[in-house]
């Protein structure tokens, strides 16, 4: 949680303030470093507080969330919005001692029982908004450490050549068994160097297309089910196939399993150059947007090879 001091000047132009001209006072605005965002034909931006209840908001009425999620090749969106009459930037005051978790802003009938006490607004100056997306594979493996190549590029590392790189595969060497369940990092302390290694040829399981040493590779181990999984194929003292070398049945696969690409979206706001009486800073970090809508995924079932 952000504690933000800003020095209020002339404060007795408002009527609920009492100070004579040229007081300063300081007040503490105890809002968090996140925010929400709510609206289909436009966007508010929002925070709250209570103790005392207070708001502070920003209206863009020309775009959409999905607008500010479509990124670019770079996987990010940027864009600079004017403050106006129909942009607004908001501090308001409530005479509730807690306000709602949702409805306050864009309903379509107001709440009846909230009642704002003061609300100060600047029609004037910027509003940035910044878009990045991350993906990644949840694989167990941080990204750094699949730059196997070490050149710094996490898009020229591709184990097993179907077109995804490591950074983003689920399975990192085309085995049809998940890099999470190869066991990367045992004792999940980043280390990978105690990765498992069933056949001692010092390539770890997830890198390794025949786990066991048998000459099928693992891919080709399905002798129970071809489910594109050869982890549920036991024919032998409870042991996966493909991890048993005492068991080298050949059943060629014939495609990959359908892969999971997790995608993160961080939106921050900064507003300058604003005129909002109660904030004497030139710049205001608004935060980071808070939304389930910004925790998504994509598919892709790379061609078999």
């Amino acid at each position: 949680m952000r504690k933000l001091f800003f020095a209020l000047l002339s404060l007795c132009l408002f009527s609920f303030y009492t100070c004579d001209d040229g007081d300063i006072i300081t007040v503490e605005f105890d809002f968090d470093d996140t925010f929400s965002a709510c609206g289909t034909n436009g966007l508010v931006f929002y925070k709250t507080k209570n103790d005392p209840s207070e708001s502070l908001s920003i209206k863009i009425a020309s775009i959409t969330l999905a607008d500010i999620l479509e990124v670019g090749d770079d996987n990010m969106y940027e864009n600079d919005f004017q403050l106006s009459a129909t942009n607004t930037f908001n501090y308001r005051t409530y005479s509730n001692s807690t306000l709602p978790t949702s409805g306050l802003f864009c309903s379509d009938v107001p709440l009846s029982d909230i009642k704002i006490i003061k609300d100060i607004a600047s029609t004037s100056g910027k509003v940035h908004i910044k878009t990045v997306l991350t993906e990644d594979d949840n694989d167990g493996i941080p990204a750094a450490l699949e730059d196997i190549n070490k050149n710094g590029d996490l898009t020229d590392d591709d184990t097993d050549g179907d077109g995804i790189p490591n950074y983003l595969d689920e399975d990192d060497d085309g085995d049809n068994v998940l890099t999470k369940n190869e066991k990367p990092d045992p004792n999940n302390d980043g280390d990978l160097s105690d990765a498992l290694d069933t056949d001692g040829d010092s390539i770890p399981n997830y890198l390794d297309k025949d786990d066991d040493g048998d000459s099928i590779l693992t891919r080709d181990e399905e002798n129970q089910s071809a489910d594109k999984n050869p982890a549920n194929d036991i024919s032998l003292n409870g042991i996966a196939d493909y991890l048993n070398p005492e068991v080298a049945t050949k059943v060629e696969a014939t495609a990959y399993r359908e892969h999971t690409i997790y995608q993160t979206y961080v939106v921050t706001l900064i507003v300058s150059n604003f005129d909002l009486q109660i904030i004497s800073l030139d710049v205001f970090d608004f935060g980071a947007l808070e939304n389930s809508a910004l925790s998504t995924s994509r598919k892709k079932t790379p061609a078999f090879n």
